[in-house]
């Protein structure tokens, strides 16, 4: 199924530092002026730069959809049926050996269907977030040591490190063939990292890396489908398949049932995975494809349905 492509949201946001925030790169330069610890940097828009690299933002993101998944449910598949996030230090994923693409899938952790494991790709994919030129960065040099917690003396230091206290940082989310409980989760994610329930980078045990997430806007796009001539309904190509325009369509919607639920899209007292939105779908360029686009302000509407499915998927009623 994964070879096709159902459905992709493209998540546009502003991360502004609420703090002190560095992300550092793993070696110490040889420019003797520079601080020990130093923000990773590149050349990005005609001159050298400090970003915060995708790999940084998704494993803090993963992280913490870990966490959230692991409250409602277990470290392993349970009887209730709830979402589960493995254990990454035991879990050999041997029960994944041997296995066909949609079983891999399905027996697959929640978290793991959305980042990927040792079998399966990962379906979500973080840019690297780079400084919007209109927002100029502060960038401070700080001094630390670090103490033994035995004796109370110094075990390391002094050292200093760089710091990022203002600015802002642009990137884009991007989730591809996902099922409207998965986006749910990114949302809530999105929410806690707003509201400071983790940080991002160096030394968050020591209040560094909080920010605030400004959602700039959100675009879902069915890339096999087309408006109908009245433009009131999505009609999928090469099939019967149609719902109305204003529909918000997890990958299962798109599947026929039996091979939906072989990879798990539709649980068996479900058939569908789709909610209703305040939004028009429109033509996607060159007139293919049709998409559903949340402007700024309108982002958190999106989270709110897709957190309908989560919560059903949890069996808590909305």
């Amino acid at each position: 199924m994964h070879k096709r492509f159902v459905n992709h949201c493209t998540i546009d946001l502003t991360l502004i530092p609420d703090g002190p925030m560095l992300i550092k790169s793993g070696k110490e330069g040889a420019d003797p002026t520079k601080p020990d610890m130093e923000f990773v940097e590149t050349y990005h828009a005609g001159g050298r730069s400090i970003y915060l690299p995708g790999s940084s933002l998704k494993g803090a993101i993963r992280a913490h959809a870990e966490r959230i998944v692991r409250t409602v449910g277990e470290d392993k598949p349970n009887s209730k049926k709830l979402p589960w996030a493995n254990d990454p230090l035991s879990d050999k994923y041997n029960y994944l050996e041997n296995k066909s693409a949609p079983d891999i899938y399905k027996l697959s952790s929640f978290t793991d269907q959305i980042f990927g494991n040792t079998s399966i790709a990962s379906r979500l994919r973080i840019e690297d977030a780079y400084p919007d030129k209109s927002q100029p960065l502060k960038i401070e040099e700080r001094n630390g040591v670090a103490i033994d917690r035995v004796f109370g003396s110094v075990a390391v230091g002094p050292f200093n490190y760089q710091v990022c206290t203002a600015g802002e940082f642009k990137t884009k989310i991007h989730l591809k063939n996902f099922t409207l409980s998965q986006l749910g989760l990114i949302g809530l994610v999105l929410r806690d990292l707003d509201d400071g329930w983790f940080g991002l980078g160096f030394a968050k045990s020591r209040g560094l890396g909080t920010v605030q997430v400004k959602l700039n806007q959100a675009t879902v796009q069915y890339p096999g489908c087309v408006l109908s001539e009245d433009k009131r309904q999505i009609q999928a190509i090469g099939s019967q398949k149609q719902w109305n325009h204003t529909y918000l369509l997890g990958a299962g919607e798109f599947l026929e049932i039996h091979e939906a639920r072989t990879y798990g899209f539709l649980k068996e007292n479900s058939t569908e995975d789709r909610q209703d939105t305040p939004v028009a779908a429109t033509s996607m360029d060159l007139g293919f494809g049709v998409q559903l686009t949340w402007r700024d302000g309108t982002v958190t509407d999106l989270f709110e349905r897709a957190v309908k499915s989560w919560s059903g998927l949890l069996g808590v009623s909305r």
